[in-house]
């Protein structure tokens, strides 16, 4: 996607972790947050960018951003504002 908005609420470290965990990891951490609040991912997974982006088209969280920084993939969600659990 394009460049970050706004600073994060919340970080996940997802660096090492393969498929499915970064996925697993963040619904979780997702679950632990208000809606609105924003959660910076970082994971070096190659799956990851696919992965989040097709979590949060699911579970109707917004993903704002996706970029790489050295090999390390960090990508900002919004947990969303409707009813219902993460």
């Amino acid at each position: 996607m394009t460049q970050p908005l706004q600073t994060a609420d919340r970080t996940l470290d997802a660096i090492g972790l393969q498929c499915p965990e970064p996925v697993f990891r963040t619904r979780r951490e997702l679950a632990r947050m208000q809606p609105g609040e924003r959660l910076e991912v970082r994971a070096d997974d190659p799956l990851a960018e696919l992965d989040l982006a097709v979590f949060c088209q699911q579970t109707g969280h917004q993903l704002l951003s996706s970029r790489q920084e050295s090999s390390c993939l960090v990508v900002t969600i919004r947990k969303r504002t409707g009813n219902g659990s993460a």
